[in-house]
């Protein structure tokens, strides 16, 4: 990339899009209904090997959809620390996707090689994949669906959006695209299923 379209994809990702565009975190009502087959799930991780979500069963888990040419990349680095920090309760997935303005435009080892190569990266890595609209993986189906998941039908914005789901299965809450595991809305919802 030359210089003037790095500096224009820093402006963009650093001031214009955050200020057209801010989710907020949204989190799982009181008495909304619970969701089902969050373990029936699975999906190809980069290298090619099933991954089933059978083996998730009692951790708590965070969904990423990801993106190397992002203004929040930097955020593998977080949840790279997070994860090292918390492997033996949380697990991680990161979904790779290039619907948000062609951030993710490698081939799945390209991008293996990046995360590896910048941030080390222990969580799972999974095929590069869509995570909205008529052609998202059965993965972002279930966490974007209401009758599924029992409350949520906000699909990801943009990249580095997090879904996080209890060690029960339940789809917990909704972060945008900001929120870093140092937050004071992450580190309460995670205070708050640790005590569940």
């Amino acid at each position: 990339m030359n210089v003037r379209r790095l500096l224009k994809k820093w402006i963009w990702d650093t001031f214009v899009f955050p200020s057209f565009f801010h989710p907020t975190a949204q989190f799982r009502p009181r008495g909304s209904g619970a969701g089902n087959g969050f373990y029936k799930l699975g999906f190809y991780k980069n290298d090619g090997s099933w991954f089933s979500f059978e083996q998730l069963r009692g951790k708590k888990v965070i969904i990423i959809n990801t993106a190397s040419a992002c203004g929040y990349t930097h955020q593998y680095a977080d949840w790279e620390q997070f994860y090292s920090q918390n492997s033996k309760e949380f697990e991680i997935l990161a979904f790779p996707s290039n619907q948000f303005l062609g951030q993710e435009r490698g081939t799945d080892q390209e991008i293996a090689n990046f995360c590896n190569l910048h941030f080390n990266l222990h969580f799972p890595l999974f095929k590069k994949s869509d995570v909205r609209g008529k052609t998202k993986n059965e993965v972002y189906s279930w966490l974007s669906s209401k009758p599924l998941n029992g409350w949520n039908d906000r699909s990801p914005a943009w990249n580095f959006n997090k879904y996080v789901v209890d060690q029960d299965g339940e789809l917990r809450a909704f972060f945008p695209s900001k929120t870093s595991p140092k937050d004071d809305d992450f580190i309460q919802l995670i205070q708050n299923m640790n005590q569940d």
